[in-house]
This record gives structure tokens, C-alpha cells and sequence, in this order.
């Protein structure tokens, strides 16, 4: 019976010392215990109803499920004043700082070098580091999803484009636009004005004037961070298309829809990794199926049976059997770009896309 007595012991004691050693990983390996600070540099104002204020949603839901504190400065310049503001949150305890402008990439890449323990995450961004990642999403699917409405939702056949500067990735989404639109209205075009800001109101509005001055505008879309094309198109009882996040409640009678960011998406799976010491100085590129970018619901104004074409379009985007700029592809100046059976390379989309596709009349 001693025997049998201390052998119970001995397993009661192998149950309980290994009781307390799951415990204790459960406690070391739960990496939101703790609050970690996070510096975050925006170009624009966190309530902008556009760019910022898609990432500022998207982290303070990130915030709630990691423990972040998130430190946000707005507004920040494009000059070496965001290297001092990055200095100054890395003094005041963050162990991550993220920009979210493609300009501030010279100042982002020297403080990582000179901060080799902090990690770094640079929005639209190409340089990578062993800790700096650059991350952005497919946007131009949500793009051609809208070129969808656009093209079934025009009377006039005459679509209006407020765009920021001819780089590649505004370029990008005028084409993957222009191709929704002309996937389901062959007879449309899609006319161009640069307003040659992001921000500006007055830029904005100037370029938005000369496309309503100059054609028979019907639906307007827009690739700036200033939504004064929304604005105006709301008082003139003109269609519009968004970007970065759902401004229907603001222009109920005119809002369509809208390609738009769910950062959360990127942020809490990727400052999971830097928390588990799992970070990796490689640049982030994914669309459709991961749920990073999306289509504002489609609004009421909305003709009902476009809905169905869009959804359609969506899935096969999801699922891999389809991606926008597959071929065969010809430019505004009747050259085949891509052939049938061919898709265009991840690095001519990010990294020279200087053409347009049939259909964009761009106006200098």
C-alpha cells in the first residue's frame, strides 16, 4: 500500500508540476499582456473622410485587440520635421512607428538604420530593410469593381476622372477603372484631369471644373486624397465614385460607391508578428481574397442590376481565376499591351505603368 500510496504521489505531483508549466507559457507567451506604444506619422488629418482617416479606423481597431497605445501625429511634413517627430515617439517608448505616405520614405529609411531594435512600417512604400516593411494593397480590383457601376450607371457615356499625379500607381487604378467601365459599356470613355495634389481642395475642385465645364460628365471618380470632386458633384446632382473609405452618408444623393481600405486587415496580423518577434523587412502586396481593400456597399442610387454583374466580378477576383489586367490589353493609341493569355507582371504594374488603356482620354 506504501507503495501504491507514494506512486500516486509522484503522479499528483508530475499533474500539477505540469499544470503550473502550462500556466507559465500560457503567461510568457501572451504578447498583449503588456501595452506597446506605437508612433504613427499621418499626412493628413485623422478625420479627413479619406486616406487617413482609412488607416486611423484601421489601427484603432488593431489598438483594441493588441494593447497598443498609438501616439498619432497629423499633418506631418514632408521634410525632415517627420524624422524628428519619429526621434521624438521612439524617446518617448514606441517600439513601432509607421508613416503612411509614400514621401516620407527617405527620412523613414534612415531612421530605421539609425533605430536597428524599433520597427518600421512605410504605407506605399519600395525599400524594404531588416526592419522596415513597406506594405499597400490591390487596389485597382476595387477599381475595375467600380469602373463596373460606372460604366452600367452613365447616360452620356462620358465618365469623369479627378486624378492626383501620372505615376504608376495612379495610373494603375485609371486603367483597371477604365476596364471595368469598358468590360460592360464599350461605348463609354473615361476622361482624365490631373489636379497635381493629393490634398489640395482648390487644385481639386479646378480639376473637377474643367471636366464638368468640358463634357457631358454623368459620374465622376477620383484618386485624390481631397474629396472636393465628391462636394461638387453633390451639388450638381452628378454620380460619384469615391475612395479610401464609404462617404455615403455624406453625399446621400449622389454617392455610389467606393474602392475603400480595411487596414485592420494588415495591421493586426503583421504588429502580431513584431509582438511575437516575428518580424519580417519585406514589402506587402495582396488584394481581394485578404480582405485589405474592398467596394463600399453598393448605395440604393445604384441601378439594381448592376449589383449582380459587380458580385459576379468580385468572386472570380477572390478565388484567383481572374485579375484585372489580363489579356489581351490594348492602349489608347491602338498598340496591343498584353496578349490574350498573358497578364502584366507585378513589377509593371507597381513600377512602370506610363501608359493607358482604351478608352482614357487624359487632358494635359
Amino acid at each position: 500500500m506504501k507503495k501504491v500510496a507514494s506512486v500516486i504521489v509522484i503522479i499528483l505531483a508530475i499533474v500539477v508540476a505540469g499544470i503550473f508549466m502550462i500556466n507559465g507559457k500560457k503567461e510568457n507567451t501572451d504578447v498583449t499582456k503588456n501595452q506597446t506604444k506605437v508612433g504613427f506619422l499621418m499626412i493628413g488629418s485623422h478625420d479627413d473622410k479619406s486616406y487617413n482617416q482609412s488607416h486611423y479606423e484601421g489601427m484603432e481597431q488593431t489598438a483594441k485587440k493588441l494593447n497598443l497605445h498609438v501616439l498619432y501625429k497629423e499633418n506631418v511634413p514632408v521634410d525632415e520635421t517627420c524624422k524628428v517627430l519619429m526621434e521624438e515617439l521612439i524617446a518617448e517608448g514606441c517600439e513601432i512607428i509607421i508613416c503612411n505616405s509614400y514621401d516620407y520614405g527617405e527620412w523613414i529609411a534612415q531612421t530605421a538604420k539609425e533605430n536597428p531594435h524599433i520597427y518600421f512600417f512605410h504605407a506605399t512604400g519600395t525599400n524594404c530593410d531588416h526592419n522596415l516593411a513597406t506594405y499597400f494593397g490591390r487596389i485597382y480590383q476595387m477599381r475595375y469593381l467600380s469602373g463596373i457601376v460606372a460604366g452600367l450607371q452613365t447616360k452620356t457615356n462620358e465618365i469623369g476622372y479627378v486624378a492626383a499625379y501620372p505615376i504608376s500607381e495612379v495610373n494603375r487604378g485609371i486603367n483597371a477603372f477604365t476596364l471595368g467601365v469598358r468590360k460592360v459599356n464599350p461605348d463609354a470613355v473615361v476622361h482624365v484631369e490631373w489636379s497635381q495634389s493629393w490634398t489640395e481642395d482648390a487644385a481639386t475642385e479646378a480639376a473637377t471644373q474643367k471636366l464638368f465645364d468640358n463634357y457631358k460628365i454623368d459620374v465622376i471618380a477620383m484618386h485624390t486624397d481631397s474629396i472636393r470632386a465628391l462636394e461638387m458633384a453633390e451639388e450638381k446632382g452628378i454620380w460619384s465614385i469615391g475612395y479610401n473609405v464609404d462617404n455615403s452618408k455624406s453625399f446621400p444623393k449622389t454617392f455610389l460607391t467606393a474602392p475603400v481600405w480595411q487596414w485592420e486587415n494588415y495591421y493586426e496580423p503583421y504588429i502580431l508578428k513584431c509582438l511575437q518577434g516575428k518580424f519580417k523587412g519585406e514589402h506587402y502586396w495582396e488584394g481581394a481574397s485578404t480582405g485589405v481593400v474592398g467596394l463600399a456597399d453598393l448605395t440604393e442610387k445604384v441601378k439594381p442590376q448592376i449589383v449582380e454583374t459587380v458580385e459576379q466580378e468580385k468572386k472570380r477576383m477572390e478565388e484567383g481565376s481572374f485579375d484585372v489586367f489580363y489579356g489581351p490589353i490594348t492602349d489608347n493609341e491602338g498598340n496591343l499591351r498584353v496578349g490574350e493569355g498573358e497578364n502584366l507582371s507585378d513589377d509593371a504594374m507597381l513600377n512602370a505603368f506610363d501608359w493607358y488603356v482604351e478608352g482614357v482620354i487624359v487632358h494635359e
